[in-house]
């Protein structure tokens, strides 16, 4: 068959626009594959036929980040994932970004899509996810909302994974000279500590770390793979933290009430062709390994609904 009958290797393609936005949405998992504000991107793009370089743009689900050894036991019954970082020998990132969501809407500045969990073995909860992307003055929207269809609780977290472009295209390991030049807060009193899998082992102040971002610093204290928490949350319930260019870009990512920490991670080491340009700020209803620790672990209660609203919002000097 014709190479031009099969569609781009993420899928369909779906743009939305909205004044100084514009967006685009793959159909593989519900991935946010493009934002721009004034013609300028906000985060790293990447061609709809290639594979997503670094989890560029992805929705975590049913959880964000690692699950030790791919096992975990809730409320009595102990699971088992796949392994997919073999290297650690851990279960990440949780399996929506894998699979094909169906469209439910289209129009000018709205796209939302659906994927129902399969009967996996290592996660066999009956859950709906919805992810609603919409674009406004403000900037991107992001609702996911996930529905508990069936008769047993089930373990809940998110994230999502924006690549924020340093403005730069950058190649190997001169990105990290670039990110320097940028400066980050996240509005965080706590850092996470983990082991050399980078398997939480537990929390620690940032009082005169390097891990100290409420106040904006330059990124010169590279690497980070890291998590924060104990976020402070404005009077409105929303948290975000804040990613400041050397061309006058200011990015803010964050969410709602249901945020309770941050993934930063630089890259740095990185193989060449899968280092993004920029940052990776995650908003995170909840840390790595939360299916063992329970830590800020969403749990449905069956016909139980739980949603997110997450945001990016750009902004020039």
């Amino acid at each position: 068959m014709k190479d031009d009958l099969f569609p781009p290797r993420s899928g369909q393609q779906y743009t939305i626009r909205y004044g100084d936005y514009a967006a685009t949405i793959t159909e593989l998992g519900a991935t946010l594959r493009t934002l721009t504000y004034r013609g300028s991107d906000v985060i790293v793009p990447w061609s709809p036929d290639s594979l997503v370089p670094c989890c560029n743009g992805q929705l975590l689900v049913p959880f964000p980040n690692r699950i030790d050894n791919g096992t975990y036991t809730f409320q009595g019954t102990t699971y088992e994932l796949p392994i997919d970082e073999h290297d650690r020998r851990n279960a990440i990132h949780g399996y929506g970004y894998r699979a094909f969501w169906k469209l439910i809407r289209l129009d000018e500045h709205q796209v939302s899509q659906c994927w129902r969990v399969p009967n996996m073995v290592g996660y066999p909860f009956d859950i709906t996810v919805v992810s609603t992307c919409s674009l406004a003055e403000d900037g991107l929207h992001w609702t996911v909302t996930a529905h508990n269809h069936g008769e047993q609780a089930a373990p809940w977290a998110l994230a999502i994974h924006p690549w924020l472009s340093n403005g730069y295209d950058g190649y190997g390991d001169e990105i990290d000279d670039l990110n320097a030049q940028c400066s980050v807060t996240i509005p965080a009193a706590t850092h996470v500590t983990v082991n050399e899998r980078l398997i939480p082992t537990g929390t620690e102040p940032v009082d005169g770390t390097k891990y100290d971002f409420r106040n904006s610093h330059a990124l010169s204290a590279q690497p980070f793979d890291d998590a924060w928490t104990d976020v402070h949350h404005e009077t409105d319930g929303t948290v975000h933290a804040t990613f400041t260019r050397p061309d006058g870009m200011t990015i803010n990512v964050g969410g709602d009430a249901t945020i309770t920490s941050f993934q930063m991670c630089t890259g740095t080491g990185f193989p060449a062709n899968a280092h993004p340009s920029g940052v990776a700020i995650e908003p995170q209803t909840a840390y790595a390994n939360a299916f063992n620790t329970g830590n800020d672990l969403i749990v449905l209660e069956p016909k139980d609904r739980s949603t997110t609203e997450l945001t990016i919002a750009a902004q020039l000097r």
